[in-house]
């Protein structure tokens, strides 16, 4: 019972809480990631996944933010989303990273250009009052990927071994 709550409520919360962080102050914080991940193992002890199974969900995670802080130094994203896709990772380990990344990928881009888009039109002066608003039409502002990530990683989750029964 512990367990199903964990996997039904935890993982899906915390991404749409990422997103709608992201959204609303262009950052992600550390204690999310740091939620994720330890979520993630509580999850490992509960289900009795073995430690070869646990090394490769590492290993993913692992990957994943080498990749990403790659990405950050070179400011293609920011830290918060090169940590957030590792923790990410970790609950999908191999077996879904490709589906998570390549949606995370698609979702970016719509995001990007519904953005420049978005930036290109005149506010609304209800909407020029909103702080986040100003932020996300701010020309050459940055993009709150962690709605992509997000959004991605709650595309994937029910193809998962997490949520036996529903995957699709």
């Amino acid at each position: 019972m512990f367990a199903d709550g964990i996997r039904l409520l935890l993982f899906p919360a915390l991404m749409a809480f990422a997103a709608s962080s992201d959204l609303l102050t262009m950052t992600i914080s550390n204690r999310l990631s740091l939620a994720l991940a330890g979520g993630f193992f509580v999850l490992t002890i509960v289900t009795g996944m073995s430690l070869p199974d646990i090394s490769l969900h590492l290993a993913a995670g692992l990957l994943v933010l080498v990749v990403a802080f790659g990405f950050f130094s070179q400011g293609w994203i920011g830290g918060g989303d090169a940590k957030l896709a590792a923790a990410t990772a970790l609950w999908f380990g191999f077996d879904h990273l490709l589906d998570y990344m390549v949606y995370a990928s698609l979702f970016g881009g719509v995001l990007t250009i519904v953005l420049i888009q978005f930036r290109k039109l005149p506010l609304p002066a209800f909407l020029a009052r909103q702080p986040w608003i100003m932020r996300l039409h701010e020309t050459g502002g940055g993009v709150p990927y962690g709605i992509a990530l997000a959004g991605a990683a709650l595309a994937v989750y029910p193809k998962t071994g997490w949520m036996p029964g529903f995957g699709l």
